[in-house]
């Protein structure tokens, strides 16, 4: 592997990390000022676009004040160019108990060191009954 794609790998390693401590100043750091955040769901064929970096952090913040205890699991990276994969496991508890247990990835764009674009992309899985 090239040194600049085990840059990326090592970028997303903490993004994750930083996600799953729920420390947006983390997440933030790893990414652009101009960076572009697609959501997997949303009524657009790329989902919901947030744009720039208080957008972005909006919206992971929503997402850990929603699901208290979400995590993303079973990560795994690499790094090609200019582009970064991390697939993963979403795992949270919905405000009614029900459970979210899906796959997904992130596809990155890397700029100068930094995440300029994360397209997210996950199983639309049916809602797991507590037990």
């Amino acid at each position: 592997m090239s040194a600049e794609n085990q840059k990326t790998v090592a970028l997303l390693e903490q993004l994750f990390a930083a996600f799953n401590r729920h420390d947006i100043e983390g997440v933030m750091a790893c990414m652009s000022e101009d960076v572009v955040f697609e959501g997997a769901a949303g009524t657009e064929a790329y989902g919901t676009r947030f744009d720039g970096a208080a957008a972005v952090a909006a919206a992971f913040v929503k997402v850990w004040t929603t699901y208290p205890d979400v995590s993303w699991q079973n990560t795994s990276h690499f790094a090609a160019g200019d582009k970064g994969v991390s697939q993963w496991t979403f795992c949270a508890t919905c405000p009614d108990g029900k459970r979210i247990e899906a796959d997904g990835v992130d596809i990155f764009t890397v700029n100068d060191g930094k995440l300029v674009l994360k397209q997210a992309f996950r199983k639309d899985r049916p809602l797991l009954d507590p037990k």
